[in-house]
């Protein structure tokens, strides 16, 4: 996967719904500063993390990571 396209969709898509970072990372069970790291482009979530981003804004892998 291909962080440049994953950070900006993240951070729209939590944007999108009013959320801050805080409540992406409590609904994922991950400290803020990863959130935060993702949305930098620093790292990127496990396969089953990515599951649940795509389950919680109701997207297609494609669609977050692309």
């Amino acid at each position: 996967m291909k962080d440049i396209k994953f950070a900006e969709n993240l951070k729209n898509l939590r944007a999108g719904k009013n959320m801050t970072q805080q409540q992406l990372a409590d609904l994922l069970g991950v400290d803020r500063r990863t959130v935060s790291a993702w949305e930098k482009q620093i790292c990127e979530p496990n396969y089953s993390t990515l599951a649940k981003i795509c389950e919680i804004f109701d997207e297609t892998f494609d669609n977050i990571l692309t």
